[in-house]
């Protein structure tokens, strides 16, 4: 177990985290937010096109130059912990903090709020005033190691029994087409409605045992365009799993090279 996931009471201890609310605008100013908040609104971290139209093999993410300029005017270096939350029990946030990953922060510096903005509201103090920020230049450092994965790395796993891929989308869209052998975890199952954040960890080890989705497994993940497993990922390492695959390009690559399908 580890800090990837952490209680907000994590903050009362842990002083000069940079906190990165990535609501939309119109939340951060009108409903207000964590005091000490920066916000950088989801959508300005997600390219516009996906990788099949592009070809540049990393599906939504931003670019490097894109998310150096979002964290350096946020006043974030890449020594600061980050702390990143969201009003939809973490899915977002999860994906701003798998991009800082992939663009080399250090993950032992990044952390997802558990629970979201209302879930704190209901018990704590929050903010309209925008904090001080003073610009950083953010460094990108590619990481010689990644968790991401490309289609073909996905394709050769199809028949290894080392190896299960997971997909987080709802039944429905499990049902109507997915990666062939995949398992279905739909990423909601592991967050408790009733407090916004995870459910207890005995709890989220018995689903994901029940579905074979086990640590002594390389997990590959995927979704549509990759928001979704974001979550799934931060989760499955903070659980303690060592061998999780990011699968960025996700069904909307897969299905764009014409691999095939399977419904259910």
């Amino acid at each position: 177990m580890n800090e990837r996931v952490v209680a907000p009471a994590w903050l009362d201890d842990n002083e000069g985290v940079r906190i990165v609310d990535v609501r939309d605008e119109w939340e951060y100013d009108g409903i207000g937010h964590i005091p000490g908040a920066i916000n950088i609104p989801f959508d300005e971290f997600r390219a516009e096109e996906h990788a099949s139209e592009t070809g540049s093999g990393e599906g939504m993410l931003p670019g490097e130059g894109v998310f150096a300029d979002l964290f350096g005017e946020a006043g974030i270096s890449r020594e600061d912990h980050v702390l990143a939350y969201d009003d939809h029990h973490g899915v977002f946030a999860a994906r701003a903090l798998v991009t800082a990953l992939l663009y080399g922060h250090p993950p032992e510096r990044l952390h997802l709020l558990d629970g979201d903005f209302s879930a704190w509201q209901l018990q704590r103090e929050v903010s309209s005033e925008p904090p001080t920020v003073e610009p950083t230049e953010y460094e990108i450092r590619r990481p010689e190691d990644t968790p991401l994965v490309d289609a073909e790395t996905v394709a050769e796993a199809l028949d290894d029994e080392n190896t299960v891929i997971v997909d987080t989308r709802e039944e429905w869209e499990y049902e109507e087409g997915h990666i062939p052998g995949a398992v279905r975890l739909d990423w909601r199952e592991l967050v408790d409605d009733d407090t916004r954040g995870l459910k207890p960890v005995e709890e989220m080890e018995a689903i994901l045992d029940e579905r074979g989705i086990v640590p002594e497994k390389r997990v590959l993940l995927y979704c549509n365009t990759a928001r979704r497993i974001s979550h799934t990922y931060v989760v499955l390492r903070y659980l303690g799993y060592p061998n999780v695959g990011f699968y960025e390009g996700s069904l909307t690559e897969w299905e764009a090279d014409g691999r095939p399908i399977e419904t259910s």
